[in-house]
């Protein structure tokens, strides 16, 4: 296989034959050559049988450093050395009767693992804390207009995790962990757009997410396996005959009788997916002796700039309705530290996703058409175990957990004090340059946030280390890269503090076990070995393949894929 590159204008495709007229001359073929053309985005397209080659589009980004045009990737296979084996989904089996793996959480890495199981022959029994995609948008309504949380149901709890609700980005760095394109193709086989197979910054929407997440649901249920939704998983046991015992609380019999009621699920192999911010399961592990260790993570704030300001900055000023809005990132190293760009939303808006009361948590989503007049983006300051203040040090493995928890309820404290605002989850708010100057703002801009902010020195409240690097990265990036980005059009709203999670669960490379409690495979974010969807499917992948072949041994060909153990570095 050999790749090359073609260019074409913004909102038009490529012309297959003058994609056979490149190839041609790139691959060395004779003039009259037969050249398959497979543009992946396409429900139908016309291929020869007796073709000498084949063309695949496989990546398309936008390049506006000149004119706005299309970079596209190209890769053609030559049949006389090689052929084109295009990607084909797995079988989903009947897993009605088949030995169970339980499940925990219903995100990327659960639902994706669950699906790998059914292609294995294992029946994947799914507890989720919080309630099926379409019930949890209620919840998420009262959240942002009334200010009423749902401990269990909100923007990080609930089908589908916290990435459901936060644009639905399928960009990621993990190429190295699994094949990417089984996530991807799964997505467009339950109804994401087939655009993300070949776009550099793949993203599905928050509009369209929740149906994809249904029709996963649909198919696995419909093949034998088990959804239990308002089911907060409280203990686990090991057994003596190698089986490990779930004991959960049915909250929807809580609703019903008023009384909690216990339900018992058990199987040899349980996978941990809980994701970044279920802390209650961490506590739960440590009464059972499993080994916990504190790791790195990040924090900051979500900067919000007009949509117009990024296309202009990003476009050079050339952009034009009909063009996608523009996007950016950004890494630097500031004091050591680095210092980057998180989950940019284009056309964006932002959203309250904290999961306890008391507290401010910032994220961000955009539908599918990115359409909104704001962008944002979670600006974060990497933090090492080292850099955690030393009050915290007597905590442990919760060192960082417990930091990250005080910098919310402070965030709170600080906009409950100063507003009068009737919900609560109102936050401190700052402009871009007055942040940089230590001025305070007097008045805010315009934002996309519904709660509503308040006006706060975030310069102060932050902690120090984390406040003058980021006061060192805007201008510094305006310099760079960016000539505009540093404003006072621009808002900045904390805190962003769920990038990743700051404990790890340790477990074996090779089986994905904890290493302190056999049979439990932790899993994606929540177990500190992932940062998105994309890795944290495949995470949640690998954890169903090693525990496929811990159950079958040799039945099982596949097996995880080396670095699984290890933490990705990606800002999806």
């Amino acid at each position: 296989m050999i790749e090359f590159e073609m260019t074409g204008r913004v909102g038009r495709d490529l012309r297959p034959d003058d994609v056979r007229i490149v190839a041609a001359r790139e691959m060395n073929l004779r003039g009259n050559a037969v050249i398959n053309v497979i543009d992946p985005t396409k429900s139908y397209q016309p291929t020869f049988p007796n073709a000498d080659a084949t063309c695949v589009i496989a990546k398309r980004s936008i390049d506006a450093r000149n004119d706005v045009i299309y970079r596209y990737r190209i890769e053609g296979y030559n049949h006389r050395f090689e052929s084109y084996v295009p990607y084909e989904i797995p079988e989903y089996k009947d897993v009605t009767d088949a030995d169970p793996v339980i499940i925990i959480g219903a995100g990327p890495a659960g639902m994706f693992a669950a699906l790998k199981l059914l292609t294995l022959g294992f029946k994947p029994i799914i507890l989720e804390r919080g309630k099926n995609v379409r019930d949890r948008k209620f919840d998420m309504a009262k959240l942002t207009r009334e200010g009423i949380l749902n401990p269990e149901s909100n923007f990080c709890y609930g089908e589908g995790g916290a990435g459901t609700f936060s644009d639905g980005k399928l960009f990621t760095r993990s190429s190295k962990r699994g094949d990417i394109r089984e996530v991807l193709y799964q997505f467009v086989n339950f109804g994401a757009s087939p655009q993300i197979l070949v776009d550099a910054h793949p993203h599905i929407g928050t509009d369209r997410l929740p149906k994809v997440v249904e029709n996963i649901r649909q198919c696995i249920e419909s093949r034998g396996g088990e959804y239990h939704f308002g089911t907060k998983v409280t203990d686990m046991t090991r057994n003596e005959d190698g089986t490990i015992e779930v004991s959960a609380l049915d909250s929807e019999n809580l609703t019903k009788t008023g009384k909690p009621s216990v339900q018992k699920y058990s199987a040899k192999k349980v996978i941990l997916a809980t994701g970044h911010s279920a802390r209650d399961i961490y506590e739960m592990l440590v009464a059972k002796d499993c080994a916990l260790e504190a790791k790195g993570f990040a924090m900051g704030v979500r900067v919000e700039h007009p949509q117009a300001l990024i296309n202009d900055i990003r476009y050079h000023g050339q952009w034009e309705p009909g063009m996608p809005a523009a996007e950016y990132s950004f890494t630097e190293q500031v004091n050591d530290r680095g210092v980057f760009s998180f989950c940019m939303c284009p056309g964006g808006v932002l959203v309250p996703s904290e999961t306890e009361p008391e507290t401010i948590v910032m994220n961000g989503m955009s539908n599918s058409a990115r359409s909104g007049k704001f962008a944002n983006a979670g600006v974060v300051v990497q933090i090492n175990p080292e850099d955690i203040p030393e009050e915290y040090t007597d905590k442990g493995a919760f060192a960082g957990l417990e930091f990250q928890k005080d910098v919310e309820r402070k965030m709170w404290e600080y906009a409950h004090e100063h507003s009068d605002s009737e919900n609560p989850f109102v936050a401190p708010a700052q402009r871009m340059v007055d942040f940089c100057e230590g001025e305070d703002s007097e008045v805010l801009p315009e934002t996309s946030y519904k709660p509503g902010v308040v006006p706060a020195p975030l310069h102060e409240i932050l902690p120090p280390f984390i406040a003058e690097r980021l006061q060192d990265v805007f201008p510094l990036v305006n310099q760079k890269t960016m000539r505009g980005y540093y404003t006072n059009d621009a808002l900045l709203i904390g805190v962003e503090s769920r990038t990743s999670s700051p404990v790890r669960i340790p477990r074996n490379p090779r089986n994905c076990e904890a290493d302190s409690f056999p049979g439990l495979l932790p899993c994606g974010e929540g177990a500190g070995y992932s940062g998105g969807i994309v890795s944290s499917a495949i995470d949640g992948i690998n954890c169903a393949l090693a525990a496929a072949r811990s159950l079958s041994g040799a039945d099982v060909e596949d097996e995880p894929h080396e670095g699984t153990a290890g933490e990705t570095s990606e800002a999806e």
